[in-house]
């Protein structure tokens, strides 16, 4: 299919209402994005509106004290509001701000940030970070799609699911995918229905890397297969993989299962971290940054944050392949990578000695939500910490941290993608562990969605 943007008509933004249309002010909006108003003493979430709009709504959730609507008409339109480059957008669950301008996308995430660190956590940055961002088109280099055999719409369908569904959208194309992604869309569809295991092919994920040459990409697709391929099965991964320039990689269980397709692909991908003379390998299910120029700046702007002194002794937690870690190592005395799955921390001292870095990092498994004060004496002091958690967050480091006194870090730079258990962690380095939240913003890494990734420095102030 062709990639030629299929631009919708632009709706009109004012339109007549029925006499008895509930309508509302939209005040803010919410970390989904969702519009915020109020009606006869209930708060309303608006999915669809924008700050400063009047619209009319229809609930779909009504509760005691919130109902959750969708948006019907409206009345009074933002500044901030532009057509969808999608026609999938409102059906297709993958996008829920491609309504909303790229400019003003970034100002809502570092309203969010603001608003969560205060509200929920009574903390606010003494500076605010610029905000870090990119191109908001293309970018997303990691994706998870889901695949199924519908035939009442004609067949396989490969990609997101719905809004608020477990169906897997009829979508076309989709451009926060590249370009060439998307153009696999509709040839996945046709090449999955050929497959005599196509009822037992539920997910396909998408991982692409850095060759070895400039500007090369590898990009790979890893089949969930539910049932061994046959020979058939095989030539056909064989021949699409020559016509397309892609590689498969097959998972059968667990994501540790993963081998590749052809004896021939491999074994990892890599990306680089040009600031550090640092290039990472990675199996296509390990955990990567989705937006990998966006990985490149927030690197470096982390490690100018924890300005690590040549004597210093540094923690990366939840370290992953190394991301931090070996970047850190470039100056630091000794840096000790700490991450919960055996696996990553193996690929990660495999990275640390294919840098030169093997002596001056050191890499370990834990569990870091079940951290301690114990665990910490055990690590020994650190001059400064990188903490870069899952979306749970790190209460157990953050609680063991703010009993630990003189051996606490001074300085602590929390990488976040997810500002409300960043403010649940903020307030106990604060409040309870003597820091204060010198600096914070946001980093754009999923424009056109409402996820907000964020970066904290902390320095402790108390003895």
């Amino acid at each position: 299919m062709s990639r030629a943007f299929r631009r919708p008509k632009k709706p009109a933004l004012v339109a007549p209402l029925a006499a008895d249309a509930p309508l509302i002010e939209i005040e803010s909006l919410d970390q989904e994005g969702r519009g915020i108003g109020h009606a006869d003493g209930k708060v309303i979430f608006v999915e669809g509106a924008l700050a400063g709009e009047r619209v009319s709504y229809a609930s779909r959730r009504v509760k005691p004290s919130y109902e959750v609507a969708e948006v019907g008409r409206i009345v009074r339109s933002s500044a901030a509001r532009v057509v969808p480059r999608c026609p999938h957008f409102g059906t297709c669950g993958g996008c829920s701000m491609q309504h909303v301008d790229a400019a003003s996308q970034v100002a809502i995430k570092q309203r969010i940030l603001e608003d969560n660190l205060w509200h929920l956590g009574k903390v606010r940055a003494e500076r605010v970070l610029p905000p870090i961002h990119g191109p908001s088109w293309g970018y997303r280099h990691r994706a998870r799609l889901s695949v199924r055999l519908v035939e009442k719409k004609g067949g396989v369908l490969v990609g997101f699911h719905e809004k608020r569904s477990s169906f897997v959208a009829d979508i076309r194309e989709c451009h926060v995918v590249p370009a060439r992604i998307s153009d696999l869309l509709l040839p996945l569809r046709d090449l999955v229905a050929s497959l005599s295991i196509a009822r037992r092919l539920p997910q396909i994920e998408l991982a692409i890397g850095e060759g070895d040459a400039p500007g090369d990409a590898v990009i790979a697709l890893v089949l969930r297969i539910l049932e061994p391929l046959t020979p058939a099965d095989e030539a056909l991964l064989t021949a699409f993989e020559a016509e397309h320039g892609i590689v498969f990689w097959l998972q059968p269980k667990g994501p540790d299962t993963v081998v590749p397709f052809a004896a021939t692909t491999a074994a990892e991908l890599g990306y680089a971290l040009p600031e550090f003379d640092v290039r990472i390998r990675f199996q296509p299910t390990d955990f990567t940054q989705v937006n990998a120029a966006i990985n490149r700046v927030l690197v470096g702007r982390a490690l100018r944050l924890l300005d690590v002194q040549p004597g210093d002794r540094v923690a990366d937690l939840f370290c992953g392949l190394g991301n931090f870690s070996l970047a850190i190592a470039r100056t630091a005395r000794q840096t000790v990578g700490v991450e919960g799955s055996a696996a990553m921390t193996a690929r990660a001292a495999q990275n640390a000695a294919r840098n030169g870095l093997a002596d001056a990092v050191a890499f370990s498994v834990a569990n870091l939500f079940e951290a301690d004060a114990a665990f910490f004496e055990r690590l020994g002091p650190f001059d400064r910490m990188l903490i870069d958690p899952p979306r749970e967050g790190a209460i157990a480091v953050v609680k063991a941290l703010a009993l630990a006194g003189e051996t606490a870090p001074h300085r602590i730079v929390y990488v976040s993608c997810n500002p409300a258990t960043l403010a649940r962690d903020a307030a106990v380095m604060v409040h309870e562990g003597g820091y204060v939240l010198r600096q914070a913003g946001i980093v754009n890494m999923f424009p056109q969605t409402s996820h907000v990734e964020s970066i904290g420095v902390f320095d402790r102030v108390r003895t």
